[in-house]
């Protein structure tokens, strides 16, 4: 189950998101500007899309994931591919974006 978390995520929101993996993960794709994220669903591009038709800027879209019993994020994903952003990796390169990746996901998701 694909959903935009704007706000603390309860237990059951958590668990519905991991169905997809099990409910051992869960792919995100955080807005690192309006500090909110999209979690579940089989691809980033999925939640991706989602965020952009609630008014995100693809720009500000990362991906990544997280490991639901050890809680441990990750920062890999298609959508991160970003010559235009000097980020030429599946992996967020950028340490600065890594900081408001993970505050976001401990803030909103763990």
């Amino acid at each position: 189950m694909l959903v935009i978390v704007k706000s603390k995520a309860n237990e059951e929101l958590i668990k519905k998101a991991a169905e997809d993996f099990d409910g051992i993960y869960i792919k995100v794709v955080v807005d690192v500007e309006r500090e909110i994220l999209a979690a579940g669903g089989e691809r980033h591009f999925d939640a991706e899309q989602k965020l952009l038709e609630d008014g995100s800027i693809q720009a500000n879209l990362w991906g990544g994931g997280v490991d639901v019993k050890s809680g441990e994020i990750d920062y890999n994903s298609m959508i991160n591919l970003r010559p235009n952003q000097s980020n030429m990796s599946r992996e967020i390169m950028s340490e600065e974006i890594r900081k408001k990746f993970d505050k976001i996901v401990k803030e909103l998701l763990i």
